[in-house]
C-alpha cells in the first residue's frame, strides 16, 4: 500500500467513495455525512492535504488532513496536532485494517510537521466505528456535543462526536 496526494484526476472516484460511504451510513442507521462541496475537496487537493491509499493501482481509501480544527477541539486546538477527516474506505477493501496504515502514516506525517498529536472524530453514536478506531490503537478521549451556531458546519451542529487522540 502506498499513501500519496490525490489530484484533480481523482475527483470522480473521490465523490463515488463519498456516495458509497453515505449509502453505508444510511444502511446502518448512522448519522449521514453531508454532500461535500467540490470546491472543498479541490482546495484540499491544491493545498496537498487530501490523500489516497493505493494498492495494485486501485484507490482503496481517501482522507484529508487539517492542521487546526477549533470548531471541534476548542482550546485543545492550540496544541500542535494534525486532524484526520473524511476517511473513506472503498467497500471492496474493508477488513484490511486500513486505519492502522493511516495511523502509522499520520504518526510520521505529524513528526515531519513538528506536531505532537494526531486527532480525529466520528459520530458519537457509531459504536462500531469507535471500537474499530480503538482496535487500531487510537485513544478514545470522550464525547463532544456541538451546538448549532454560526461557526459550526451544518452537518456537525446538534450532534455528539466521539473524539480520538494519539501522541506522536
Amino acid at each position: 500500500m502506498e499513501i500519496i496526494n490525490t489530484n484533480t484526476n481523482d475527483l470522480e472516484i473521490i465523490f463515488k467513495l463519498f456516495d458509497r460511504a453515505v449509502e453505508y451510513q444510511k444502511k446502518k442507521g448512522y448519522e449521514l455525512w453531508p454532500e461535500f462541496s467540490r470546491t472543498l475537496i479541490e482546495t484540499e487537493i491544491k493545498e496537498k492535504r487530501h490523500f489516497k491509499i493505493i494498492e495494485n493501482h486501485v484507490i482503496i481509501c481517501i482522507f484529508s488532513v487539517m492542521y487546526n480544527d477549533p470548531v471541534i477541539w476548542g482550546e485543545k486546538d492550540k496544541e500542535d496536532a494534525i486532524y484526520l477527516h473524511r476517511i473513506t474506505i472503498n467497500p471492496l477493501h474493508k477488513g484490511k485494517k486500513i486505519m492502522c496504515v493511516i495511523k502509522e502514516w499520520a504518526t510520521q506525517h505529524a513528526k515531519q510537521e513538528s506536531k505532537k498529536f494526531i486527532r480525529m472524530d466520528t459520530w458519537g453514536n457509531n459504536k462500531t466505528l469507535c471500537d474499530y478506531y480503538i482496535s487500531c490503537g487510537f485513544n478514545y478521549i470522550g464525547q463532544q456535543y456541538l451546538s448549532k451556531t454560526e461557526v459550526v458546519p451544518n452537518h456537525y451542529g446538534g450532534n455528539v462526536l466521539s473524539l480520538f487522540e494519539n501522541g506522536v
